[in-house]
């Protein structure tokens, strides 16, 4: 098994529009693929909102660092009306990544003066958008959409997060 597989770890994220989500984590070392869509969990979260699933390898980033991107890109403090669309949200894979993910998201929270809403939630089934729209930010930079909305997030990233982004 190659080294590449063997810390190559998938975690999935929702806070916004996918379109943004799906470019922040597109724009970071480690990140080996970013899959666009809609992701479900249990109970009250059971209904998909916009999501990505995150490949990354461990060896290159830290899960807590991509959590802490995922915090500051998307409004992980405003419980908003439009919160079962775009679900903030960290959806694991396994009980252990959950416990991971709740401890991180835990030691962050002192960095917000308001209570984060990102939730821990497990993963339970993703549908992928259409073709079309997936790499949105990669195929439309110059669109409005993207100057408006994602350009600033990734302005964020290059200041704040810069070891962290590709060239």
């Amino acid at each position: 098994m190659s080294l590449l597989k063997t810390n190559s770890i998938k975690i999935a994220f929702g806070g916004g529009c996918h379109w943004c989500t799906e470019a922040v984590f597109q724009s970071l070392k480690g990140v080996e693929r970013v899959e666009q869509g809609y992701v479900a969990s249990v109970g009250e979260a059971r209904a998909f909102s916009e999501a990505v699933i995150v490949h990354f390898n461990a060896n290159t980033i830290l899960l807590s660092v991509l959590i802490e991107i995922h915090l500051y890109t998307h409004k992980s403090t405003v419980a908003h009306s439009m919160r079962q669309k775009y679900r903030s949200a960290i959806y694991t894979f396994s009980e252990a990544q959950k416990q991971t993910a709740m401890e991180i998201l835990q030691q962050l929270q002192s960095q917000f003066i308001e209570r984060l809403v990102t939730e821990v939630l497990p993963f339970q089934s993703f549908k992928a958008s259409r073709e079309e729209i997936t790499n949105y930010y990669l195929k439309n930079p110059s669109k409005p959409f993207c100057e408006r909305f994602i350009e600033p997030k990734l302005a964020l990233l290059r200041e704040e997060f810069s070891a962290f982004t590709k060239k």
